[in-house]
C-alpha cells in the first residue's frame, strides 16, 4: 500500500504552492466546521484545491471502500481533478469515471476501491445501478460546477445518485456564478456559503467589434489578426457552426484546435493537449470550454455568437482576466443584431489592417510509453537531448500519461528527432514516437 501523506504543507510543496489563498482559506475552515457548504468563486481561483484538502484530511486509511463522491459536468473537468489529486501525492487511490471512456476499463479501476471516485452523473448513476461499488462508507458528496450538473439534462441521474448515498455526511457544492436555485432533492441542510464572487479585482476589458456582414467570417480573421499571436478561445453556440469556421480559418492560414461534445473523447484531450503546449495558439469552441477544462491563461477570448444566457456570458469570460491578470473579451455583433441586455459597459473597437498571425513554431509528438512503463519526464527528454541531440530551446512542455506522454518540440526539428529516437528503448519499454 502506498504511504499515507495528509500533511498539508508536504502536500502544497508538492504542488509548487507556497501559500493558499483567502478564499482556500475560507473554504477550508468552512468545510472542516460545517456539514454543507456552498462555495462561490470565479474560475481559475483554485475551488479543486480549496475542498480537497480538508476532504483529504478526514479520509480514513484503513478504509478498503470509496469514502467521497466528487460529481462534475464534463469528462475533461472529472480527468482534471484526477490529475491534481494525483499531483497532490498523498498515497490515496483516486479514479475518474465518465462517458466516452470503455466500461470495462472503469471496472478494472474500480475493483480495488479508490478512496476518491470522480465522475460525470450518467457514469456514475450507471455504476451504482450496477452496484460496482458500495456506498456504504460514502460520508462525503461534492457537486463541482453545480450549476451545470443540476441543470435540466441531468435531473434524473442527479437524484438517482443523492438518493443512493445514505451515508453521507458532508455536502460540498461549488460554482463560478450564483444564478441557479439548488433543487430540494439534494437535502442542503442550512448550508454555509462561502463568496467570493465580488472579490476578484477582475481586470477585464469588454469590446465589440461590429460586423458589416451577418455571416462574420472575414470580421473574425480581421480581429485576429489584430490581435496577433497570443493564445484565446473562439465560442461558437453550436457544434455545426464550428466546421464552417474552421474551414474558413484554415483556408487563411490560421492554426487552431477544436473542441466541442460531438468530439471522441481522445480528440478532445488531444485538442486541449496541442493548446496547452503552444501547438495551437487558438482554440475554437462551444460552451463545454467555458468551465473546469485544465487550460493555462489567456489573454483573450471571442464571443463569434453572442451567448444565449448571462451566465454563459460570465462562464466564457471566466477564461481570462483570471486571478487579477488582464485580458479581454471580444463580442462579434453584426450591425443589424442587438446586444442581450446582459452585455454591458462594452466598447466599440475599430480593426486595423493587419497581417494573419504566424504559424505556431511547435509541433505535438506522440510517445508510446507512460507512467504505467514507469518512465517519467525526465527520462524523455533525457533522451530527446543525448539520443535526439535536441537543444533545451527545442523542447517545450512534456504532458505525462498512465500509457502514453506528449511533447512539443520545435517544427524545425521533428524529423530529425524522429528520425534518432523512434523505437528506441526507454526503461525496458520500446518507444514509437509519431507527430499528431
Amino acid at each position: 500500500m502506498s504511504t499515507i501523506i495528509k500533511d498539508q504543507q508536504a502536500i502544497l510543496d508538492k504542488l509548487r504552492i507556497e501559500q493558499l489563498n483567502p478564499m482556500q482559506e475560507a473554504a477550508q475552515q468552512a468545510i472542516t466546521s460545517h456539514p454543507d457548504i456552498v462555495l462561490l468563486s470565479p474560475t481559475g481561483t483554485g475551488k479543486t484545491l480549496a475542498f480537497l484538502l480538508p476532504i483529504i484530511a478526514q479520509l480514513d486509511a484503513t478504509c478498503h471502500e470509496v469514502q467521497t463522491l466528487i460529481i462534475v459536468p464534463s469528462r475533461e473537468l472529472a480527468i482534471q481533478i484526477e490529475q491534481v489529486t494525483r499531483e497532490m501525492g498523498t498515497g490515496y487511490k483516486t479514479n475518474a469515471v465518465y462517458g466516452g471512456r470503455a466500461g470495462a476499463k472503469d471496472k478494472i479501476d474500480i475493483k480495488h476501491r479508490p478512496a476518491i471516485l470522480i465522475g460525470t452523473p450518467g457514469r456514475v448513476a450507471d455504476h451504482l445501478r450496477r452496484e460496482n461499488f458500495s456506498t456504504e462508507r460514502i460520508n462525503t458528496l461534492v457537486l463541482d460546477e453545480f450549476d451545470k450538473s443540476l441543470e435540466i439534462g441531468f435531473e434524473t441521474e442527479m437524484k438517482e445518485i443523492v438518493a443512493a448515498l445514505p451515508m453521507v455526511r458532508k455536502k460540498i457544492l461549488t460554482s463560478a456564478t450564483q444564478e441557479i436555485e439548488i433543487p430540494t432533492f439534494v437535502r442542503l441542510n442550512k448550508p454555509k456559503y462561502i463568496n467570493y464572487l465580488d472579490d476578484s479585482v477582475s481586470q477585464l476589458k469588454i469590446k465589440t467589434i461590429l460586423s458589416p456582414s451577418k455571416d462574420k467570417l472575414d470580421t473574425l480573421v480581421g480581429l485576429l489578426s489584430n490581435i496577433g499571436d497570443q493564445p484565446g478561445i473562439i465560442f461558437c453556440n453550436f457544434k455545426d457552426s464550428i466546421q464552417r469556421v474552421s474551414d474558413f480559418l484554415a483556408e487563411n492560414n490560421i492554426s487552431h484546435g477544436c473542441f466541442y461534445g460531438g468530439m471522441e473523447q481522445k480528440d478532445r484531450e488531444r485538442a486541449l493537449i496541442k493548446f496547452r503546449n503552444g501547438t495551437h495558439q487558438l482554440l475554437l469552441a462551444t460552451d463545454l470550454a467555458a468551465r473546469g477544462i485544465d487550460i493555462p491563461e489567456i489573454k483573450f477570448i471571442i464571443h463569434y455568437h453572442l451567448p444565449l444566457k448571462s451566465q454563459e456570458f460570465t462562464h466564457r469570460n471566466g477564461r481570462t482576466a483570471r486571478m487579477n491578470n488582464d485580458g479581454t473579451a471580444y463580442v462579434l455583433q453584426w450591425e443589424k443584431e442587438k446586444l442581450p441586455d446582459f452585455i454591458q459597459n462594452s466598447e466599440i473597437e475599430t480593426l486595423q489592417k493587419a497581417p494573419i498571425p504566424s504559424m505556431s513554431p511547435w509541433q505535438t509528438l506522440f510517445v508510446s510509453g507512460g507512467r504505467k512503463d514507469k518512465i517519467s519526464k525526465g527520462d524523455i527528454a533525457g533522451l530527446f537531448f543525448k539520443q535526439g541531440n535536441l537543444s533545451k530551446d527545442h523542447l517545450g512542455i512534456i504532458e505525462l500519461k498512465q500509457d502514453c506522454a506528449f511533447v512539443a518540440v520545435h517544427t524545425s526539428k521533428v524529423n530529425q528527432l524522429i528520425q534518432k529516437v523512434d523505437n528506441s528503448r526507454v526503461k525496458k519499454k520500446k518507444i514509437r514516437i509519431t507527430v499528431i
